[in-house]
């Protein structure tokens, strides 16, 4: 079975809208586009290199594959990890809006969701990667469906806009690993997941 990895920038305070840019995503009146920008350094990028230089497609849905596709068709470099995996990858984007989906390699999920993605995860292929997609996300997290997070956690807080956890995740334990931190204070660790939530008492 394909693990489905979630790779997101966040802040401290959990958000994760727009990272990449001011006009990336404006909605709900968001002002703080590109918050990654001053964090990035040669060893962000040597992550990024690394993490996406194995096979993976990608699960997006359709406002970052949109994203995606206005840039990275007009940026392969075959000698880029970054660019070579994501323009060779499989895209599977969910859609519920008409028009074409011109990136090479792209099928349309619709109908049942949950099943569809259930269906691909069970198909023989690469992992599944899924960037930015905060949507998406949420209905991955509510149908139990993320096995990692890559998460690059940066030293900030913004304190409204899209997050990563919002409500409606099930309860689930994890493992942390491959835990570093950046010169500027980017915390980068994978957390996998581990089975049920144990609780206990400290008055025992």
């Amino acid at each position: 079975m394909r693990k489905l990895i979630v790779l997101s920038f966040i802040t401290l305070d959990g958000v994760m809208q727009a990272p990449g840019g001011p006009e990336e995503d404006t909605s709900g009146g968001f002002q703080h586009g590109g918050w990654t920008f001053h964090y990035f350094d040669e060893f962000m990028g040597n992550v990024m290199d690394r993490q996406m230089s194995r096979p993976f497609d990608l699960l997006l849905g359709r406002r970052t594959y949109d994203i995606f596709a206005s840039y990275w068709p007009n940026h392969h470099d075959p000698n880029d990890p970054v660019s070579s995996g994501l323009n060779n990858s499989t895209k599977y984007v969910v859609s519920h809006s008409p028009g074409e989906l011109k990136w090479n390699n792209t099928i349309a999920i619709t109908g049942d969701v949950v099943k569809a993605i259930d269906t691909i995860k069970k198909d023989s292929g690469p992992d599944l990667h899924v960037h930015g997609s905060s949507n998406l996300i949420q209905t991955l997290l509510r149908h139990n469906l993320a096995d990692e997070f890559w998460l690059k956690i940066f030293p900030i807080t913004l304190g409204k806009g899209k997050r990563l956890f919002d409500s409606g995740a099930m309860p689930s334990a994890f493992t942390a690993s491959d835990i570093q931190m950046s010169p500027k204070g980017v915390i980068v660790a994978t957390y996998k997941r581990s089975g049920e939530v144990i609780t206990g008492s400290f008055g025992d």
